[in-house]
């Protein structure tokens, strides 16, 4: 990919490649926008086949944290860092503490926390190295409760617009991805009474899924075979693609994975099927809305009750695009763009604090 025409045409202002020698840790951080603030995003540890296949994943991730901490509210800007690697093979002290060091380098500008195949723990060893890190175990903790709690909200909200009511009790939901996110999901989806199907590539996570909650497993090879009403992707993005759209069964589409669609016309042609989609970056932001919170001083009751928000957030986007006859991902597009369209010009002025 032409990586400059990439970010003059969606607004990057970094792309930060880093290798430390010692440890074998090498990756990428990409700010896209700090507009309303320093930007927040996680870092991603990932097996990716190539250079290539990670820069897209980081830039498509960070352009994501920009609208989503913007539809959120937040008074941060977007980024994201991807570190390629085997999760099970390159974790170490030294490896965790040489990304703290690269962290500190942008002196701010970027904030980490934890993602896809990284923890708590790991980012103990970051934040020996860095004051830019949230969190943490002594801090916020694990943020995927808090992104499991804003999906399940987003949830209801989708269905109250699908189906008139917003109870999710007798509900069929698939969720394919049962890591943090996906398994506390499972349990708000349990504890409503919904009929709860999961589906992962790794063995021990649905072992430990299905040992603690009455859920079906379904084979990764099968998981578009059978007729649900609500598809809950919370693995990797992009599963919402050529390929896949004609197998869809769903009503709703509704997960804690970032980038869902492959494409921006793929919302447009979920909508010619009838599967309403909730935009992912507006029902996922519950972990950065938790994190947030340890900027202003943290308070988890107060991070809870502006999760729950999300509901709301989720029935605007829907409202905004049935009014203007377009889809929710473009809706919610809007939702961002407006807001940092008017903080940056309210911010044209130069006032000394």
């Amino acid at each position: 990919m032409n990586k400059f025409d990439y970010m003059a045409k969606y607004g990057y202002e970094q792309l930060i490649y880093f290798y430390d020698k010692e440890t074998g840790l090498k990756g990428v951080t990409c700010i896209h926008d700090t507009t309303l603030g320093p930007a927040l995003g996680g870092t991603r540890l990932w097996n990716y086949a190539t250079e290539d296949e990670a820069v897209e994943d980081v830039l498509r991730l960070a352009r994501g944290m920009t609208y989503k901490n913007a539809v959120a509210g937040l008074n941060i800007g977007g980024g994201k860092t991807v570190l390629i690697g085997d999760a099970d093979k390159v974790k170490s002290e030294a490896y965790w503490r040489a990304f703290g060091r690269y962290v500190q380098s942008l002196n701010g500008r970027y904030i980490t926390a934890e993602d896809v195949n990284t923890s708590p723990d790991d980012m103990e060893y970051v934040a020996m190295e860095t004051n830019y890190i949230v969190g943490l175990t002594k801090t916020s903790g694990d943020p995927s409760p808090f992104t499991a709690l804003g999906v399940y909200w987003g949830m209801r909200a989708s269905c109250l617009e699908k189906f008139g009511s917003n109870d999710l009790k007798g509900r069929t939901v698939l969720v394919q991805g049962v890591g943090h996110v996906g398994y506390n999901l499972v349990k708000l989806l349990v504890n409503d009474g919904a009929k709860v199907y999961v589906s992962d590539i790794k063995q021990e996570k649905l072992d430990k899924v299905a040992s603690d909650f009455p859920v079906t497993i379904v084979p990764t090879t099968d998981i578009f075979a059978f007729e649900y009403e609500i598809f809950a992707p919370c693995a990797m993005g992009a599963v919402v693609n050529d390929q896949t759209i004609p197998q869809f069964k769903f009503k709703i589409i509704c997960g804690a994975a970032n980038n869902v669609l492959k494409e921006e016309r793929h919302g447009a042609e979920l909508e010619k099927r009838g599967i309403l989609y909730a935009p992912d970056y507006v029902i996922n932001a519950g972990g950065v809305i938790n994190v947030y919170q340890e900027i202003l001083g943290y308070d988890p009751n107060e991070a809870k009750r502006k999760v729950e928000k999300i509901y709301g957030k989720v029935l605007d986007v829907f409202k905004i695009a049935k009014e203007n006859n377009i889809t929710p991902a473009k809706a919610a597009d809007r939702l961002a763009e407006e807001r940092i369209r008017v903080i940056r010009n309210i911010r044209g002025n130069y006032i000394k604090r």
